[in-house]
């Protein structure tokens, strides 16, 4: 008889191996958790978290709860009370129905579950471990279920060293959180981190908990979305233009109140939003789906976060119409802002009031008169030509050439010698060895406010002055662990709120925001005071900056290679820097290029883009050789 080399694996490995599809971290185990909370009808969960969740997931609702003989039945491989024939697998509106969750969670932590049914006197408990029930019984408990989980991965080291930092799970969590909460506004939710409570969120209605999640700023900055039609109901909120980001943070599709991600369906939305946002700038949304189960096939990936629909293009035609129909309603179309412009705000058109003079010479105009009598919008009265005879003075009184550069030397007198004299270097832009070194007494050139055109001794050198600032800033940035830079006190502090997310976010840069100059003080749930900002720093949007900070900070969250610290740094250097399209005084262009000059590296921003650009002579001369 042959050697048997195939053979049935163990139980407990089994359900580890399993484990790995359906808890792949902590925030897995909470998404499982709290979408049997709410198939178990709670109108209270709470959500308690020590460790990132590595030490302890607890979940306690005051559902329906189960009798001793279902909670012990939970945790068998396939069991769920969901689903009895095929056919329920395609009408499925509920949310835990896998079967294998409780399983998956036993075969990798040790559980604990206490529940309690109305109509029972005494609760029942069961403890887990390895795959195994180690005890069961009776006890006092409120009606509903607890759960916890601890120490997860303790029986498989390998997968829990594969685990993140506790601010990365952390975020994990809070993520699968907040999507849940979302989902059923119409439930309380709570959220406790080693002992000290994040969120307290009150039940209520979809906007209510929009904006708990989103923040108080978005109280007036919601557009609502409704359209009801036979095949689908597409309802909840977008924001207006001024909300987009520069990340997808604030974008939640849910299709039957179960949390989707979906490329396709994003495009959708971005297409409603097309002419309104800038460039590479994501909208905010929270969208629900309510569409037939017979539509919709779930079961398409492990996670249940990727979806696929029976018919796409009528999801994306009607996402995209129900988007634009709520813009349109609310009158949201790119406008002109002229308040910023203080050229135009002193004209007397607007600062003075209008005269009977005024009103006299306007009206008895041929102009006036084309418009406002009846057929004669058309009608332009012949020029009489006498204004027509000083035209050549448009050109006369132009100045010439030398005026040009008697004005530009009475300009650099007046500024004086020293502003134009970069001091000395032996090395960067200044190296003679080099072959290209700067002039330092020449005039520069900043072409369409972006590039700056250096004259040397042998060509010249083109520096793009957003990302020349960029490495001026990041090493500055970089010293500042070493001695922290100095910080001005706000006189009139600004108070900051966030989303949930967010805070979390911010609370956890707080110190190393303090090294480069920020003082920044919590100020209740989701709210920071800003106290004092980096000396070096203009005043007056500090708000705006750290916002905007705390958007570029998600851009690396994905990239392991770089330390918190560095990426708050590459973050600051990036967005405090001198932006394109910014128009330089030749004392700016001399100051960033000699400050460029004193940078170790000065040739390449901290991600590798070129901050100048050399053409030597020769290269020049080849440009207009036969």
């Amino acid at each position: 008889m042959a050697d048997i080399t195939i053979h049935l694996l163990p139980d407990h490995i089994a359900n580890q191996i399993a484990a790995g599809e359906v808890i792949q971290r902590p925030a897995s185990a909470v998404k499982e958790l709290l979408e049997n909370a709410v198939d178990a009808g709670a109108t209270e969960i709470k959500l308690i978290v020590n460790d990132a969740g590595k030490a302890l997931i607890q979940v306690i609702d005051n559902g329906k709860g189960m009798s001793p003989v279902d909670a012990q039945n939970a945790f068998a491989r396939h069991a769920t009370s969901k689903i009895s024939t095929i056919e329920d697998l395609f009408q499925i509106r509920s949310m835990g129905f896998r079967g294998e969750a409780l399983a998956s969670i036993a075969a990798v932590a040790q559980v604990s579950l206490k529940t309690k049914r109305a109509d029972d006197e005494l609760g029942f408990a069961v403890e887990v471990e390895n795959s195994k029930i180690i005890a069961s019984s009776a006890v006092a408990h409120p009606i509903g279920t607890s759960i916890s989980m601890k120490n997860l991965f303790f029986n498989v080291p390998a997968r829990r060293n594969f685990l993140k930092s506790n601010s990365a799970e952390l975020k994990h969590i809070i993520e699968e959180f907040t999507r849940v909460a979302l989902a059923f506004p119409e439930v309380f939710f709570s959220f406790s981190n080693n002992g000290q409570e994040v969120f307290h969120w009150d039940g209520g209605s979809f906007k209510q908990r929009a904006i708990q999640v989103l923040g108080n700023s978005y109280q007036t900055k919601l557009v609502a979305v409704g359209e009801n039609t036979d095949y689908l109901t597409i309802t909840g909120f977008v924001g207006k233009p001024d909300t987009a980001k520069k990340t997808r943070s604030d974008q939640y599709f849910f299709v039957n109140r179960r949390f989707i991600k979906s490329a396709y369906l994003h495009h959708a939305v971005a297409n409603a939003f097309e002419g309104l946002l800038p460039k590479e700038s994501y909208p905010s949304y929270i969208l629900y789906i309510d569409v037939d189960p017979a539509q919709v096939d779930i079961n398409v990936h492990p996670t249940k976060q990727e979806i696929k629909f029976e018919d796409d293009k009528i999801i994306y035609a009607f996402v995209q119409a129900a988007v634009k129909h709520a813009l349109a309603q609310f009158s949201i179309a790119p406008s002109l802002d002229f308040s910023l412009d203080a050229n135009i705000q002193s004209l007397d058109a607007i600062q003075k009031p209008l005269g009977e003079d005024n009103v006299r010479s306007v009206t008895s105009s041929s102009l006036y008169e084309g418009f406002t009598k009846k057929n004669q919008a058309h009608f332009i009265p012949k020029s009489s030509g006498a204004g027509n005879q000083n035209w050549k003075s448009f050109f006369t009184d132009l100045p010439t050439a030398s005026d040009l550069s008697q004005t530009q030397q009475l300009g650099n007198e007046q500024l004086g010698e020293e502003n134009y004299i970069i001091k000395s270097s032996s090395m960067g832009l200044y190296e003679k060895e080099k072959g290209l070194a700067i002039l330092k007494d020449a005039t520069l050139l900043q072409i369409h406010n972006t590039y700056i055109i250096a004259p040397a001794t042998s060509g010249f050198l083109m520096v793009n002055q957003q990302l020349a600032h960029e490495r001026v800033l990041y090493e500055k940035y970089q010293k500042a662990s070493i001695q922290p830079h100095a910080t001005q006190k706000s006189l009139f502090p600004v108070v900051l709120e966030l989303s949930a997310t967010d805070t979390v976010l911010l609370e956890e840069i707080i110190p190393d925001l303090a090294l480069i100059g920020y003082e920044i003080e919590t100020f209740g749930p989701n709210s920071f005071i800003i106290q004092g900002i980096p000396a070096d720093v203009e005043s007056g949007n500090e708000k705006h900056a750290i916002e905007l900070l705390l958007e570029q900070f998600k851009h690396f969250t994905a990239d392991v290679k770089f330390s918190k610290r560095e990426k708050l740094i590459r973050c600051m250097s990036r967005q405090m820097a001198i932006k394109n399209g910014k128009q330089l005084t030749q004392l700016e262009m001399h100051s960033l290029i000699d400050a460029l000059n004193d940078c170790e590296t000065p040739n390449i921003t901290a991600s590798g883009a070129p901050t100048y650009i050399s053409f030597k002579e020769d290269y020049l001369d080849s440009l207009f050789s036969k």
